[in-house]
């Protein structure tokens, strides 16, 4: 990843932290969930428009995706309780 540029190096100014070991005793991984491959159809100036800010336009998609469903279960939650 390091070579497609996908990892950037931490800033000059980054804090860098000293973990006990405990931490590191107690720690477990976790992966994140799959995603699920879809077709989807886009008018063309939406996807344009996402593809001219660079990199990540899929991700980009994903998260205003997830903004949206967040934002409407928020409301659901607001109007039932």
């Amino acid at each position: 990843m390091h070579a497609q540029g996908k990892i950037k190096p931490p800033a000059p100014d980054a804090p860098e932290y000293d973990l006990p070991d405990e931490f590191w005793e107690r720690a477990e991984v976790v992966y994140p969930e799959r995603k699920t491959p879809v077709s989807l159809r886009l008018d063309p100036d939406v996807l344009e428009w996402f593809k001219a800010q660079g990199p990540g336009h899929l991700t980009r998609m994903q998260a205003v995706l997830r903004a949206y469903v967040e934002a409407k279960r928020k409301q659901e939650d607001t109007r039932q309780g």
